[in-house]
């Protein structure tokens, strides 16, 4: 089956650099010609290095996601202030009504980078972290019973899982 458009190490390439710089831009704020200069060579540096370790030789890397991608990231944005507010709920309460436990949470995707995609989610997340990852089971600490709750109702894993392109 021939890959499209989208699809082709070359797409997949100007992808990472126009990421690359966009990221770079962003993080950087500074917008001065030394400053620039430096910018698109470390951004020119690290897709060199990644081109050279055979990144885009391996279908198994290749960036298969959407614009879904932009909508999970504002949804994952609204899940990490509500859950921040929910810790700080939790800390600053006198009784300090923590119920910690560790839970394990079935990924429903069968490929490893959705897998790490739902784990790192999880950890982004205040009040969870991921401790383990081993053949699509993620062992997760949680601070409070409702954080557990949460995750096993399998909201994350569904919208990680509605990434992944048919």
């Amino acid at each position: 089956m021939k890959p499209d458009r989208f699809h082709s190490p070359h797409a997949r390439m100007a992808t990472l650099l126009v990421m690359l710089v966009i990221a770079w831009l962003l993080w950087s704020g500074l917008f001065k010609p030394l400053l620039l200069g430096l910018g698109l060579f470390s951004c020119t540096l690290t897709f060199l290095l990644v081109r050279r370790m055979g990144y885009f030789d391996n279908e198994f890397f290749a960036l298969r996601f959407s614009m879904k991608l932009l909508g999970y990231w504002a949804w994952l944005a609204r899940e990490i202030y509500r859950s921040s507010l929910q810790v700080a709920r939790v800390v600053l309460d006198p009784s300090l009504p923590i119920s910690p436990r560790t839970i394990d949470i079935k990924s429903t995707s069968g490929h490893l980078v959705d897998q790490v995609i739902l784990a790192n989610s999880i950890t982004l997340t205040p009040g969870t972290l991921a401790l383990d990852l081993h053949e699509g089971i993620i062992k997760v600490h949680t601070l409070t019973e409702a954080g557990a709750h949460d995750l096993l109702s399998g909201e994350m894993d569904r919208r990680v899982d509605a990434l992944r392109d048919g």
